[in-house]
């Protein structure tokens, strides 16, 4: 389906609200457009183009709530999921934190969240750009496995208070992983953009294959307690299970790492060292976002922990109301103040430590203490005297983001990242941790 425009998406959604019987009625509608590459052992095994749209009607009596969704468009369709979300409401229980839809909201400028040049990628520019990375692959006789994916589309909401909201957006993903003809060494890169012109497939592939070829004689070593240097990818894990649980009401109910005895947050509190700094921003135009969220409320910049202190923290409407704080959504991406030396110059300060590449199947252990554990992969490296002296077996860790941000020695630039777990965009530093804990050894490669 086309992208519509904001002009098409008033018409349409202005449509669907003329339908409502309901006290209340709010629209989403949703599309896009893209394709994608998949391959392994040095071959594309799969493409494709995707096209998806949706839209969804919410509506309500009183604070009884009823939800359909459709992706036929024409008059009749349109009517019959208006009716069905209504009947649906009607058949309802009374939801008691249920809160009226918000009237008409101020959004600011325009995010620069939009790429043409994204928009225009087909399959020839998707092939050309596997194509440098399969060279890489078979120049260094090894074996490549990766994705590439693009996509453009559009939101929009209104609602029968009259809140309009409408966004584009554009999305590129690549990640690459390159294993040594004996299965003994492995590496990995990815990256995630708005912009197509910015991805480098051959750049990103060389990185994964020299860490694959240099991984190869991999070494046993102790576990224990380790000064590390995480790439942006390890720290992406690490701390967006901090950023995702930085929320008002799991904090005042005791039920997050930001609980204190007898109902209160740290919210004001020194949390990590004071040199951390946190913050969202939708016009970053590295990493530009929605300036609105998914119920209509404005995106704005935030400062989520600043020179180690809590901020801000995330609530929802309805617990702010209650509580008498800020309704601050969930940002779409988070971006932490960087030093100004590269991973290199980090690495040639550490006397003894260990570089991680990537951090994988992240599990909680306790979510008080926000104690996670997990596994180091694709390319995990000894470090002495400033140099990297050969490849150490992966390990298991057990160690928290925020035990982890006290124990800071050193930050390096800033760079675009993507988590390899929830696959989300951030700007990150590496980091220099000591005493990062490392449990036990691991097989993984």
């Amino acid at each position: 389906m086309p992208i519509l425009t904001q002009e098409q998406a008033k018409a349409l959604l202005t449509k669907v609200l003329s339908y409502s019987k309901a006290d209340e009625c709010e629209v989403n509608i949703e599309g896009s457009d893209g394709g994608n590459v998949r391959y392994a052992r040095n071959s594309v095994n799969t493409s494709g183009g995707v096209s998806k749209t949706s839209l969804v009607v919410s509506s309500a009596f009183g604070k009884k709530l009823g939800v359909a969704t459709i992706n036929e468009y024409d008059d009749a369709s349109l009517e019959k999921v208006v009716r069905r979300a209504e009947e649906l409401a009607r058949l309802a229980p009374e939801n008691p934190e249920y809160m009226s839809v918000l009237g008409p909201q101020t959004y600011g400028p325009p995010s620069p969240t939009f790429s043409q040049t994204t928009a225009s990628v087909g399959p020839k520019e998707r092939a050309d750009a596997v194509e440098k990375s399969l060279a890489v692959a078979k120049k260094n006789q090894l074996t490549a496995a990766g994705f590439l994916e693009n996509s453009s589309g559009y939101s929009a909401m209104m609602n029968s208070k009259g809140l309009f909201a409408y966004n584009t957006s554009s999305d590129v993903a690549f990640n690459i992983t390159m294993r040594t003809a004996d299965g003994k060494g492995s590496g990995y890169a990815t990256r995630g953009y708005n912009d197509f012109g910015k991805l480098n497939t051959e750049f990103d592939t060389d990185v994964a294959a020299k860490k694959a070829l240099s991984s190869v004689t991999a070494k046993a070593i102790e576990p224990g307690k380790y000064t590390v240097i995480l790439e942006p990818t390890a720290v992406a894990v690490m701390l967006e299970n901090m950023l995702f649980d930085m929320d008002a009401r799991q904090a005042d109910e005791g039920r997050s790492f930001l609980s204190k005895p007898g109902g209160k947050s740290r919210l004001g509190e020194r949390l990590v060292d004071e040199r951390v700094n946190i913050y969202s921003d939708p016009w970053n135009p590295e990493l530009p976002s929605s300036t609105w969220s998914g119920d209509g409320r404005p995106q704005e910049k935030v400062s989520w922990i600043e020179k180690g202190v809590v901020k801000n923290l995330t609530s929802s409407r309805y617990w702010a109301q209650k509580t008498g704080i800020k309704a601050i959504p969930r940002p779409d991406g988070a971006i932490m103040e960087g030093g100004t030396k590269s991973l290199a110059e980090l690495i040639k300060g550490t006397e003894k430590g260990i570089l991680v590449t990537r951090l994988w199947y992240i599990r909680s252990v306790d979510p008080q203490t926000l104690l996670l554990t997990g596994l180091t992969r694709d390319g995990t490296f000894y470090i002495e005297n400033g140099e990297i002296k050969f490849p150490v077996k992966n390990f298991r860790f057990n160690e928290s983001p925020i035990i982890m941000l006290n124990n800071l020695e050193e930050i390096g630039k800033v760079e675009r990242t993507v988590s390899a777990e929830s696959e989300a965009n951030y700007l990150l530093p590496p980091l220099k941790i000591r005493d990062f804990t490392f449990t036990s050894l691991s097989d993984a490669v």
